[in-house]
């Protein structure tokens, strides 16, 4: 049953009405929605609320409108507010998803990467040796690099959810080089990654990609926290 809108913007308090039912199940995906009459009914809102309201919840990717047949439930999730969620977690639990990640897509570059890819990859870790003591310039290339290899990976939805999940990688990736109580991954470390997807080692390079990582992540597990702030 949809709560009834008594006060406050009426488009935001509908897209919340309505997005708040689908997270807790009314709708299921691939559901139909009722007609805008009765949902607007159930509102107390007028039809133009309800269907802007809708356009909303379509531009964030939870609903579609298909023409002379209704409107659907794509996802139970605003994508944005996921994103949100992710960033408010812990960075150990951020960086723990970057690790299942960045290993597959490493141990799947080692068996799929291109010269186009390889050359790519060298680029990024080139400049991210250039980049001396240039602190941004160095995340900003590390960045570059990390990417390179999930593309490498050429799995079209592996490389989606790591850009889904980029702002998470930014905010591990940052973080482990500002924090002095984190270990930071060197430049050799990387460049021992890339032999590895480079000479086609699947298992060395899936391993090299968890050993970047899992230093910083056991200082952040240890009983201190010293990194959960």
């Amino acid at each position: 049953m949809l709560t009834r809108i008594r006060k406050g913007s009426l488009v935001e308090t509908a897209i919340e009405a309505l997005k708040s039912a689908i997270e807790q199940g009314q709708w299921t995906v691939g559901a139909r929605l009722p007609v805008e009459t009765d949902l607007a009914e159930s509102l107390g809102v007028s039809r133009n609320t309800v269907r802007e309201a809708v356009r909303v919840l379509v531009h964030a990717g939870m609903l579609e409108t298909r023409q002379g047949d209704g409107t659907y439930v794509m996802a139970t999730r605003d994508a944005g507010e996921t994103l949100r969620r992710i960033a408010a977690t812990e960075l150990a639990d951020q960086l723990e998803v970057r690790i299942m990640l960045e290993s597959e897509a490493a141990r799947l570059a080692a068996s799929r990467r291109s010269q186009d890819d390889l050359a790519r990859m060298t680029e990024a870790l080139d400049a991210r040796a250039r980049s001396g003591a240039d602190l941004d310039e160095r995340i900003r290339q590390d960045q570059r690099f990390h990417r390179a290899v999930v593309q490498a990976a050429h799995n079209p939805a592996l490389l989606e959810l790591y850009d889904y999940f980029a702002h998470g990688v930014s905010q591990t990736i940052q973080q482990t080089e500002r924090d002095a109580n984190l270990p930071e991954p060197s430049q050799e470390e990387h460049e021992l990654l890339l032999a590895a997807i480079r000479r086609a080692d699947p298992a060395q390079a899936g391993q090299l990609a968890r050993r970047l990582l899992e230093p910083s992540l056991a200082v952040l597990r240890q009983p201190t926290e010293i990194g959960s702030r």
